[in-house]
């Protein structure tokens, strides 16, 4: 009766028969009869039935509840006899926005798990907030202006920020931009997020913040990979977060824009469903990350500042770029 329970409360998690056959490789058919063989047991309706939704009875929901704690203590306990929560060991699936992945995230989880060779990892890198409960994962990583407002439990691992960037080529055919006025006779690009809003730039400088329309773009992607290519291939004007751009700010492929703004700090966050018990892998994972992620964004940043160079206004451009750019231009 305990696998009928676990299989009724998986199709409550995902609201469908089908998402948990294919996780168990079985037919939805199976699974349904297994929800009404409990129902039976119990002389109780859990679920309504209609042939494109599935919703709890009040019985199915309390049922539920009680349930969910019940088999998190029988999970724990079966994890404390062969010391789940405390060696890691087993597969974790994680969520991370691609920038992070591709930047940070990824070389410090090859390095966990290479210290822990008993841990297997399957990483998805995509460019949305994942459900991390419906979709299987122990945890994602994010970048977001605000910690966001769900029942996940949440880690910060830092902050960081966005910057203006251009091609050197770019630059030298257009004009370096002197002031914040100055961008509206430029061609500004779009990065679309979706965790924030993605229509306008929200920049903080030396007289506070400041609000730069991108609503009209001739090019606008989800990608910061595409917004880059973009970028360097001299299309326009766009901004970038600063783990992002450092490698092509140090190469002088990209150049900084007014370096006395930049976008709103946002928050690194690791988020995992809220569990009244973390495997050990989890946990070990997000304290191994945090100690090595913190520190690398502070030296990061200390990097884009020192790239950054002079402020405007203390030269004739207002931008850091004329080291970049090709020579005889701008």
């Amino acid at each position: 009766m305990l696998h009928n329970v676990r299989i009724f409360v998986r199709v409550v998690e995902t609201g469908s028969f089908t998402a948990v056959a294919n996780e168990l490789n079985t037919t939805t058919g199976k699974i349904s009869r297994t929800v009404t063989a409990l129902e039976e047991h119990l002389s109780a309706a859990l679920i309504h039935r209609t042939t494109r939704h599935l919703s709890m009875t009040d019985t199915g929901d309390r049922y539920y509840r009680r349930m969910k704690a019940i088999l998190a203590d029988i999970d724990h306990a079966n994890a404390e006899a062969r010391n789940a929560t405390t060696i890691p060991h087993g597969r974790i699936r994680i969520h991370s926005m691609p920038g992070l992945a591709e930047s940070h995230m990824t070389a410090a989880i090859v390095a966990f798990q290479a210290a822990n060779p008993d841990v297997s990892v399957e990483l998805r890198v995509e460019q949305r907030m994942p459900n991390l409960v419906e979709e299987g994962y122990d945890v994602s990583f994010i970048a977001a202006p605000k910690l966001p407002d769900s029942g996940y439990v949440s880690s910060l691992f830092g902050k960081s920020y966005g910057i203006l960037v251009a091609s050197g080529d770019y630059l030298a055919r257009r004009g370096v931009p002197k002031d914040i006025a100055d961008l509206k006779k430029h061609t500004l690009l779009r990065l679309e997020s979706p965790v924030g809003p993605t229509d306008e730039w929200i920049l903080e400088g030396p007289d506070g913040e400041v609000s730069v329309p991108v609503a009209v773009s001739p090019f606008q992607a989800n990608s910061a990979r595409a917004l880059t290519y973009s970028l360097l291939s001299g299309a326009g004007i766009g901004t970038l977060a600063s783990y992002t751009v450092v490698s092509d700010l140090r190469s002088g492929a990209l150049v900084r824009v007014l370096p006395q703004y930049r976008l709103h700090a946002f928050n690194i966050v690791a988020l995992y469903p809220a569990r009244r018990y973390l495997d050990a892998k989890v946990a070990q994972l997000i304290d191994y990350l945090k100690d090595h992620i913190s520190p690398a964004l502070d030296e990061l940043h200390r990097t884009i500042e020192a790239i950054g160079g002079e402020p405007a206004g203390s030269g004739a451009h207002g931008a850091t770029v004329l080291r970049h750019v090709t020579p005889g231009a701008a």
